[in-house]
């Protein structure tokens, strides 16, 4: 089996800028599991396991979605739940683009018996897990200064495989889908 999603990629500077908010939240009592600044990125679908054949039928069906390229702006820090944070993540300004591509990934992996999403699709990048949750972590991110993060302007997006491992995932690249 082989564990997919399809991703928007930042570029190396902007991915960097994110240590910085990831470096303030270090300094809660809560134990977290900080994303590597250097895999950051903007899940758009997230597939789960597929047989290694289905992967031959998904590439095509991908390969069909034509976007133009779009920008997006990293705009703060946010998190699934105020009061108790499980995940940490900066938000994403893009004028709807990204769910627009996210509608489209879904309508064409349907097919494949990938279930569509029961929520709403709101982009965003994770940064942290929260293993362990402390009281701390509230105040910081309800602390953490609003800072612009950058922008960039989206060329391409991406079918990725992730390996699990003691030490973390591992994403191999295995379609780049150039925007028109």
């Amino acid at each position: 089996m082989v564990r997919l999603f399809v991703a928007i990629d930042f570029p190396a500077g902007l991915r960097e800028r994110l240590r910085t908010p990831q470096e303030i939240l270090k300094q809660s009592r809560a134990r977290l599991s900080l994303v590597d600044p250097a895999i950051i990125h903007i899940t758009l679908k997230f597939i789960g396991e597929v047989p290694p054949e289905r992967v031959e039928q998904i590439i095509p069906a991908l390969e069909t979605i034509s976007v133009e390229p779009f920008d997006l702006r990293i705009t703060g820090i946010g998190s699934n739940n105020p009061r108790k944070p499980r995940v940490i993540w900066c938000t994403i300004e893009d004028a709807g683009k990204s769910a627009a591509l996210h509608d489209r990934i879904e309508a064409v992996l349907e097919p494949f018996g990938v279930p569509r999403e029961g929520r709403a699709f709101r982009p965003h990048a994770t940064l942290a897990r929260v293993k362990q949750y402390d009281s701390s972590l509230t105040v910081l991110l309800r602390d953490i200064p609003y800072e612009d993060f950058g922008s960039c302007t989206v060329r391409s997006w991406q079918l990725k495989k992730s390996i699990l491992t003691p030490q973390g995932p591992v994403y191999e690249t295995i379609l780049e889908v150039p925007c028109a």
